[in-house]
């Protein structure tokens, strides 16, 4: 399994529920839209630390983040 790739695609799967563009997510992640577009390419390996920042903005749990794919992700609008 790669880690990178399922990050990146839980974050732009979450990212689109929300309604949010990538540089909308980097604003309230405190980051850049080129590293969020790098980690929604598989490019980036995010730390943990990383991880939880994106988990709280999107308003998600950051465990959502690093389920396999076919597993549900809540975004808290449940």
């Amino acid at each position: 399994m790669d880690i990178r790739a399922l990050v990146g695609r839980n974050v732009r799967r979450a990212r689109i529920l929300k309604g949010l563009t990538q540089e909308e997510l980097a604003e309230r992640a405190e980051t850049s839209q080129f590293y969020v577009s790098s980690l929604e390419a598989g490019r980036r390996n995010p730390t943990v630390e990383m991880v939880v920042t994106l988990a709280v903005a999107l308003g998600m749990d950051y465990l959502d983040l690093l389920r396999p794919d076919g597993e549900s992700i809540s975004t808290g609008d449940d």
